[in-house]
């Protein structure tokens, strides 16, 4: 099994283009969330609060490539772009055959999706509609629209397990070099607002909806007065290699990934269970070789809702007890669905690197249901070594990584 190492990472998010202006924001307290006049405008949904990507400009791509695009696909190409500018790879790399992709998202655009059956279902005439419309609402249509921008002809992967893609893509990616079948890879999630995303969570009574007035004070991960996710927008992107190219070429190496799994939940589609997300955490340590002992801090999941906080709280007790430090970054950016594992993938990397750990935001007042860890409250210097991200989705789809500094050794 090769060692494999991040050597480039990029994102779009609801700060903006760029993942140090993310880790910036993060490490400044800045809330991402706004409100969002479309989600007035459609009866029924009560959360009328985002976290929506500001400042793109798509025409950064060529049209030839940007006409089978939509936002998701735009906010993954130009992460990318950003990950391998810091990577410092060219292009003969990309498109030698040993590079790949492994970029999810939850569904395809559900936007052009709208377009397609406001114009059909009026007409019954498909000659008003674009042939370039199918492919921005395939659920690959970013790992394609990369690898058709970045002339990439290595292996592609298109994970689709909602708030467990990012994390999942990136553990894939991972084992995909570990095995020594790819050289490269470009993983992370991406996904665009829509509002019937928030109007998903709505009918679920799972999204926020106590807060429309006061947006920075929403969502409220692991706080008593929690009330639901706030969805987002972006894209999280990591550039993954072995670490024998990347100590060959003198790449830059940002952290290693140590430790992957990814696990089913069979005893709910909707509601999170403690066993499950512990058996997780505790078979990507073993994956690690790892003890929980070696364990610096927990990037949590935790996106607010009532249930799902306590049900991760319990596991990481299970596991962690009271000794090891964890937040939650959806406090400052919503829950940006397939591209949140990624996005705060990246900031944990920051994290590691800038010997920081950052607070879950709006955690003002801890539930005693998931009062027994040890979260974190305030911006604070620590030289974190090793830590595991979480990420859990809908239907059972649960996912852990662990990274750690690089360790030349």
């Amino acid at each position: 099994m090769k060692r494999v190492v991040i050597t480039g990472m990029g994102a779009v998010s609801p700060y903006g283009k760029g993942q140090d202006l993310l880790i910036e924001s993060l490490m400044a307290g800045r809330s991402a969330i706004r409100q969002v006049d479309k989600l007035g405008q459609i009866n029924g949904v009560r959360s009328k609060v985002a976290g929506l990507v500001p400042d793109i400009d798509p025409k950064e791509i060529p049209r030839k490539y940007r006409r089978s695009m939509s936002n998701m696909s735009v906010y993954a190409t130009l992460a990318c772009q950003e990950a391998l500018q810091q990577s410092e790879l060219s292009a003969a790399q990309c498109a030698g055959g040993q590079m790949g992709v492994a970029i999810g998202s939850t569904i395809g655009s559900t936007q052009t999706n709208q377009e397609f059956f406001e114009i059909f279902l009026a007409t019954r005439d498909l000659e008003r509609i674009k042939s370039t419309i199918f492919f921005k609402i395939m659920s690959h249509s970013c790992a394609v629209n990369v690898s058709q921008v970045l002339g990439i002809t290595g292996r592609i992967l298109s994970p689709s397990a909602a708030c467990s893609t990012g994390c999942q893509a990136v553990g894939y990616g991972y084992e995909m070099i570990a095995l020594g079948k790819q050289q490269f890879m470009l993983c992370g999630g991406a996904d665009e607002f829509h509002p019937l995303t928030t109007g998903t969570f709505d009918m679920l009574n799972a999204a926020s909806i106590n807060f429309n007035a006061q947006p920075h004070r929403t969502p409220r991960p692991f706080d008593r007065d929690r009330d639901g996710v706030v969805c987002s927008e972006g894209s999280g992107i990591l550039l993954l290699e072995s670490l024998e190219s990347a100590s060959a070429r003198g790449a830059n190496i940002l952290a290693e990934i140590i430790g992957f799994a990814t696990v089913s939940d069979p005893s709910s589609i909707a509601n999170p269970d403690t066993d499950s997300i512990a058996r997780c955490m505790r078979t990507a340590l073993e994956d690690a070789g790892l003890t929980p002992e070696n364990i610096d801090y927990v990037n949590a999941h935790a996106t607010a809702t009532l249930q799902g906080d306590i049900a991760e709280s319990k596991a990481i007790y299970q596991i962690f007890g009271d000794n090891v430090p964890l937040s939650s970054l959806k406090g400052h950016l919503g829950h940006a669905m397939a591209a949140s594992g990624s996005l705060e993938l990246a900031a944990v990397v920051g994290m590691l690197n800038r010997e920081c750990l950052i607070p879950t935001l709006n955690l003002d007042n801890v539930d005693e249901a998931c009062a027994n860890i040890r979260h974190v409250r305030t911006l604070s210097t620590a030289s974190i070594q090793t830590a595991i991200k979480n990420n859990f989705a809908l239907g059972g789809v649960n996912s852990s990584l662990i990274l750690r500094r690089y360790q030349n050794d």
